[in-house]
């Protein structure tokens, strides 16, 4: 497995041309969701092939980015990989509904989603304690590490050069010691180096000497305190349980969906408004702790730009509503239809129009491919 992940390193961009290749290989395959007689065991080849596609791509970027030389290690390095696995889950998600369909039938192959859904509920909500309850991008597949980059960042400058002038002001370059850290460390490069050259270890003391003045040079690893729940609710107050009100709501939303389903039944405006309503509420939760104002600036929740591009990330799958029954069979589906009559006459978009409404129709039916989880 080290060997393997060696070479994934080195060959970042071959392994990635590789991946870009099978994927889309795997189109050349019979459709996923022909109705022919061939077409529901093609299409279970296909996206068995897919799913093992997607999890090696899971496994390559999650080795990629766990590379030691990489400069968020330090700070994103964990012990259990909560991004590899929550891909891994999503991939696998949509072929554990087709073999639960296949063998369990329509109706019971929601007790499986469930299960895979409440794995991933579970795994977020680790993810989010562990990860100092920030916010989750992408579902918990990207690290949310820009924060912790820039403290780092911050504490790395203080503890290298630059603290000295910056304590001692502009006036220091008067003075002829103005480069006495330069002088120190090229003495003790000279040094080291005619120590090693004339192999002179016989006086450990000395060695240990040299060691010691040049650890004095090196900063001090910074070390990033994640904050706990405690912490947050006691400097941020209202604001900060807001916010990981909001964030427990997003990531149990699909959970919650699916149980309504399970109960009430796809055809049911029950669960499509239950869970419509948690978006909204979870969405405006967040966005008020979030938000900027002069009476509560000191307890506000500043969010950086990877998490606003993620809020609105989650505000564009709210167009997925338009696909879910029972929404999509009363109105989408009509709606569908009519713009594929009026362009069928039209040369290559008539053409178009129909495989896009072949692909939108079949893709509807997998609770997987428009469950925006």
């Amino acid at each position: 497995m080290e060997a393997y992940k060696r070479w994934v390193r080195r060959n970042r961009d071959y392994v990635h041309s590789l991946e870009s290749l099978a994927n889309g290989l795997t189109w050349l395959l019979p459709e996923r969701f022909s109705s022919s007689e061939i077409g529901p065991e093609a299409g279970f080849v296909k996206l068995c092939i897919t799913t093992f596609l997607g999890i090696i791509t899971a496994i390559n970027g999650h080795i990629i980015d766990s590379t030691p030389t990489n400069v968020h290690a330090n700070s994103t390095e964990t012990a259990f990989p909560y991004s590899l696995c929550i891909s891994a889950l999503k991939d696998l998600e949509t072929l554990v509904e087709v073999v639960a369909e296949h063998f369990y039938g329509n109706e019971k192959k929601w007790n499986f989603i469930a299960i895979t859904e409440a794995t991933k509920v579970l795994v977020r909500l680790s993810l989010f304690q562990k990860n100092g309850y920030k916010m989750l991008l992408h579902g918990g597949e990207i690290p949310n590490v820009e924060n912790e980059a820039d403290a780092s960042s911050s504490q790395h400058c203080n503890g290298g050069f630059t603290e000295p002038r910056g304590h001692h002001g502009p006036n220091l370059q008067r003075y002829p010691a103005q480069n006495q850290w330069n002088l120190e460390g090229r003495a003790l490069s000279a040094l080291s180096r005619f120590g090693e050259n004339a192999r002179m270890v016989s006086d450990p003391t000395w060695l240990r000497r040299i060691q010691q003045q040049q650890a004095i040079v090196k900063p001090p690893t910074p070390v990033v305190e994640r904050p706990t729940l405690s912490s947050i609710l006691s400097e941020k107050g209202l604001h900060g349980v807001l916010f990981v009100i909001g964030e427990v709501l997003f990531i149990t939303r699909p959970f919650i969906y699916v149980l309504f389903i399970i109960k009430y039944g796809i055809r049911s405006w029950i669960p499509w408004f239950t869970s419509f309503i948690l978006e909204l509420l979870g969405m405006g939760v967040t966005s008020y702790a979030t938000r900027s104002g002069d009476n509560w600036e000191h307890k506000q929740l500043h969010v950086s730009a990877s998490e606003k591009n993620e809020l609105k990330r989650r505000k564009l799958l709210w167009a997925l509503y338009l696909m879910r029954d029972p929404f999509f069979s009363k109105y989408t589906r009509r709606r569908l239809e009519s713009a594929q009559i009026v362009l069928e006459p039209v040369p290559v978009i008539g053409f178009v129009a129909e495989k896009l409404m072949e692909l939108l129709t079949g893709a509807q039916t997998r609770y997987t491919y428009m469950s925006g989880s």
